[in-house]
């Protein structure tokens, strides 16, 4: 069976970017759980879902199905109760509420036990905040990916910008600050790096030099399965 990677990083750090371009070059299956996570937080927003009511969202949680796939172009798509909702993920509401509903006791097992599921046959690569500490603890590879909050607000508004959204950089920051403690205090399963995960840093280095370290080092300690 291959093995599993873990990668985890505050928002903003890249961990999706390198994360999907690590599973292509591998062949293993990427899993993004920050999606799933929007992906519900969008679904509570689109159905009028209090989001400070953790039955309510627990509820909700409990009764959709989320799951992720590629298009023929390779690029994940995320599906929530049958529609396509990738080109909502990242609108500013779905950014400003996912944290609340992240923090949810009952709306995390349900992703946990979803994302298990989908790593039980191994060869995942999957990327969150908790990853390699609580959701796949015995993942046979950890990366944490962070960079300093400058430039994670920089790449961050540079996403939005894509898209179509229109932001300023010192909102875009204090958002991704908030995010960050709000991941980092809260109760279950927090944002932190695993004792036997690899930091690196990548805020002066480009997604291609991130993703060549990353390669180099599963390559090494993963030999016979890589």
């Amino acid at each position: 069976m291959k093995p599993n990677i873990a990668i985890d990083g505050p928002a903003g750090a890249g961990k999706s970017t390198v994360a999907r371009k690590l599973a292509e070059k591998l062949g293993f299956l990427y899993i993004d759980t920050g999606a799933m996570y929007r992906a519900l937080t969008y679904c509570a927003l689109k159905k009028g879902i209090d989001i400070n009511n953790p039955d309510e969202l627990t509820e909700l949680a409990e009764n959709v199905e989320i799951f992720l796939t590629a298009d023929e172009d390779g690029q994940m798509r995320v599906y929530c109760c049958g529609e396509d909702v990738t080109s909502y993920l990242r609108d500013p509401k779905v950014s400003q509420c996912v944290s609340k509903v992240a923090e949810v006791p009952g709306v995390r097992r349900r992703m946990v036990e979803l994302q298990r599921k989908m790593a039980s046959a191994g060869g995942v690569i999957m990327d969150g905040r908790d990853i390699g500490t609580y959701v796949l603890p015995d993942a046979q590879l950890k990366f944490f990916i962070t960079a300093d909050l400058e430039e994670r607000a920089r790449r961050r508004l540079k996403d939005l910008e894509k898209q179509g959204y229109i932001a300023d950089l010192e909102e875009v920051k204090k958002e991704i600050a908030m995010r960050d403690a709000k991941d980092s205090s809260r109760a279950v399963a927090p944002l932190k790096k695993a004792e036997d995960a690899v930091l690196i840093d990548t805020t002066n280095l480009t997604v291609d030099e991130v993703l060549q370290l990353i390669f180099k080092i599963s390559r090494e300690r993963i030999k016979d399965d890589v």
